[in-house]
């Protein structure tokens, strides 16, 4: 039987491969790529069969340049799940927390340890372009003053030591992730009696005149329909108009979710569903 190919950002470690298994299970062939363009391109292309991108940050925020990548490229969503960011301080065999003067990690990962190296100022922090990378990185080059800030299976991966466990600032730090693929879900007129919550993403553009936008919310608040998340993003080649991106708790093929859409789509300008998928926990 054919493994199916994941493709996601930064190099094996990261913590999208972690999010992976958890949408995709173990038995995938991870395929890491440079950059989220990349990740987008070779799924678009069918050089992998779906893609997992990290898409919002409970204490960054938004991954923009993904939120732009979601209406560039047709691919659908169908899955999410919630990883908690746990760093570690990761050194190659055989070196000692003492020894460490430099730490190498993706800006983000560095900014969300603040309170560690206020602690050891003698440490200076290094921006690197993946936190996975970076242990691979010092391991490779078998460096015996540096180390990194990653996941714990970063280190696993490239035999690497973890100095100190889960130096992050705050522990409630969870990043939000979605599962893409190319191909349309098996056709569904509604969720299943599991009782599976279904969650639905899409986007829209409306006019910019006075209760424009409240006009299509109410669309969803008339019904009932929990928004989730909203959100809006400069339009491009059109300076101060802007898209919305919005999430609610709803399938298409339940009545009022059908509905709500139905109404939305008279009111807004562009409406496009990203994709409807079982809601995470």
């Amino acid at each position: 039987m054919k493994r199916i190919t994941v493709a996601f950002q930064g190099e094996a470690g990261a913590f999208s491969q972690i999010a992976a298994t958890q949408l995709a299970g173990s038995a995938f062939v991870p395929v890491p790529l440079p950059t989220f363009q990349k990740v987008f391109e070779s799924v678009a292309a069918g050089e992998a069969d779906c893609a997992v991108i990290p898409i919002e940050n409970t204490l960054h925020g938004s991954v923009h340049e993904n939120y732009d990548h979601l209406l560039r490229f047709d691919l659908l969503i169908q899955g999410e799940t919630f990883v908690r960011i746990v760093h570690n301080l990761i050194a190659p065999e055989g070196v000692r927390f003492g020894q460490i003067r430099r730490v190498y990690s993706h800006p983000v990962a560095l900014n969300q340890c603040l309170n560690f190296f206020e602690a050891n100022p003698a440490i200076e922090r290094v921006p690197f372009y993946d936190t996975a990378g970076s242990v691979k990185m010092v391991t490779e080059e078998n460096l015996t003053d540096a180390g990194a800030i990653a996941s714990a299976a970063a280190a696993e991966i490239y035999h690497a030591r973890i100095l100190r466990k889960s130096i992050e600032d705050d522990r409630a730090n969870f990043t939000r992730f979605f599962l893409l693929r190319k191909s349309k879900p098996a056709a569904r007129t509604r969720p299943s009696a599991s009782g599976t919550k279904f969650k639905t993403s899409l986007v829209f553009t409306v006019r910019n005149v006075p209760g424009a936008l409240f006009k299509c919310l109410s669309a969803f608040a008339l019904r009932d329909l929990n928004m989730t998340k909203i959100e809006s993003r400069p339009l491009r080649g059109k300076p101060w108009e802007y898209l919305f991106y919005l999430d609610f708790l709803g399938h298409p093929g339940e009545p009022a979710s059908k509905n709500a859409l139905g109404h939305l789509a008279e009111l807004a300008d562009m409406l496009r569903v990203l994709g409807s998928y079982p809601a995470a926990r």
